[in-house]
């Protein structure tokens, strides 16, 4: 289901709960809503849509990925650069790691299953950006 961008910087700055293979719901609506984005949409966080749960998506390509309670285990190469971000106004400065390692969990066979993946340019930074949402951090 589409959902409407939360702008609430109270609810954004708050920590998302660790989410279960029963927030599903929340992950299809994060790609549904993702997908709506007139003009595309990089990554978006569950409390970004009004769940306070530890949820991202984000697009690689032309495919949208889910991860379940991601963190960034180790990122090398930091920057500073200018982002913008649906649920603020204007753009903001963030640090960012060029590449980063990211642990987190994806749904499979109606369970959570444990992922480490690594990424790097455009896409390491998206991720960041939507994990930064999780831990209750705006740029």
């Amino acid at each position: 289901m589409i959902k409407e961008i939360v702008k609430d910087t109270d609810f954004l700055s708050q920590p998302a709960e660790a989410t279960t293979a029963e927030d599903a719901p929340v992950a299809g609506d994060l790609v549904d809503t993702m997908k709506s984005v007139p003009g595309g949409c990089a990554c978006l966080a569950a409390n970004q849509i009004g769940s306070n749960k530890a949820i991202i998506a984000y697009q690689d390509n032309d495919r949208i990925f889910v991860m379940y309670n991601p963190k960034v285990s180790s990122g090398m190469q930091r920057f500073v650069t200018s982002e913008s971000c649906l649920s603020l106004d204007e753009p903001s400065i963030a640090e960012r790691f060029k590449m980063v390692t990211v642990s987190y969990e994806v749904l499979a066979d109606g369970k959570l299953a444990p992922r480490k993946r690594k990424f790097t340019g455009w896409t390491a930074q998206a991720v960041q950006h939507a994990i930064d949402h999780c831990e209750g951090k705006l740029v």
